[in-house]
C-alpha cells in the first residue's frame, strides 16, 4: 500500500507537470489523505512559476478517481468527522479554481466525486475504456450539477444527474465533456502534447483567458446553491439509509 506521501506522484516534463492519484487498489477513490495531498500539489504548483499546466491522471490503466471513498465518507474506516485530513470538496475546489490550465487525462473508472474532479478541470481527453457516472441521486447527494451544464447542456445534465447512468468515452465525447478520446497507450502522449502547446504560449494570456472564460461560464450563485442543498441533504435520514445501503452494495462492509 501506498504510504500518504505517494498518494500522489509528480514528474516534471519542462513547464508540464504531471499529477498521478496513486492508490490502485481502490481506483483512487479520494480519501482526506489522498485529497490533502493533491491540495498541497496543486497549490504548490501555482505558486512554481516554472509550471505553466498541470496533467491530472490516475496510476495503471483501470480508473482516473472512482470517487470518494466510501469506506471513510461512512465513517467505516476512519471517523466521517475526523479532521485530520483535507476534504474531497477542498480538492476538486482548488483543481478547479487554480490559475494554472488543468488537463484530466482520464483513464479508466471516473465516477462520482471523481467526475466532479474532472469537469472542473479546463480540459479533459479520455482513454476509450473510460467510462463515467454521477450516482450522487442515488447516495441523495447533489453532485456536479452546478457545473456539468456549461459541458452538456441543462437537459443532458439533468439526464445524467437524475438518472445516474453510465456513459463512455465516446458517448462523452459526442456530448462535449471530452476533447478528444485516444487508445490508452497514447492518452498521456496526447495529454503531454496539448500541454506542451498551451506551455508555449504567454503564460499571462493563458492565465487571463482562462479567469475570463470561466467568469463568462461558472457561476458562484450555482455553486453556492449546489453546497447549501448539498449541506441540507447531507445526513438526513434518507441520505444516510441510501448511503450506507450504496457502501454495502460497493463494499461489502
Amino acid at each position: 500500500m501506498a504510504s500518504r506521501a505517494d498518494f500522489v506522484l509528480q514528474e516534471r516534463h519542462g513547464h508540464v507537470l504531471v499529477l498521478t492519484m496513486n492508490r490502485p487498489q481502490r481506483h483512487h477513490a479520494l480519501n482526506r489523505a489522498l485529497a490533502s495531498r493533491l491540495v498541497a500539489a496543486m497549490n504548490a504548483a501555482a505558486e512554481d512559476e516554472g509550471i505553466r499546466v498541470v496533467v491530472l491522471t490516475g496510476s495503471g490503466e483501470e480508473a482516473f478517481c472512482a470517487g470518494a471513498d466510501m469506506l471513510e465518507a461512512s465513517g467505516v474506516e476512519v471517523p466521517a468527522t475526523d479532521p485530520r485530513m483535507g476534504t474531497v470538496a477542498d480538492a476538486i475546489d482548488t483543481c478547479s479554481r487554480t490559475p494554472i490550465p488543468v488537463i484530466a487525462a482520464i483513464n479508466g473508472y471516473c465516477y462520482g466525486g471523481g467526475a466532479r474532479l474532472a469537469i472542473g478541470c479546463d480540459i479533459r481527453l479520455a482513454s476509450v475504456n473510460a467510462t463515467f457516472r454521477l450516482p450522487g441521486a442515488e447516495y441523495g447527494l447533489v453532485v456536479a450539477a452546478a457545473t456539468l451544464p456549461r459541458l452538456v447542456g441543462a437537459s443532458k445534465a439533468k439526464e445524467l444527474i437524475f438518472t445516474g447512468r453510465k456513459f463512455d468515452a465516446d458517448e462523452a465525447l459526442k456530448w462535449g465533456l471530452l476533447s478528444s478520446v485516444h487508445e490508452l497507450q497514447e492518452l498521456m502522449p496526447a495529454a503531454l502534447d496539448m500541454a506542451q502547446q498551451i506551455a508555449a504560449n504567454s503564460v499571462a494570456a493563458v492565465r487571463a483567458s482562462k479567469a475570463v472564460i470561466d467568469a463568462a461560464t461558472l457561476s458562484d450563485a450555482a455553486a453556492d446553491l449546489e453546497q447549501e442543498k448539498s449541506r441540507r441533504l447531507r445526513g438526513s435520514p434518507e441520505q444516510v439509509a441510501r448511503f450506507r445501503a450504496a457502501t454495502k452494495e460497493v463494499t461489502g462492509r
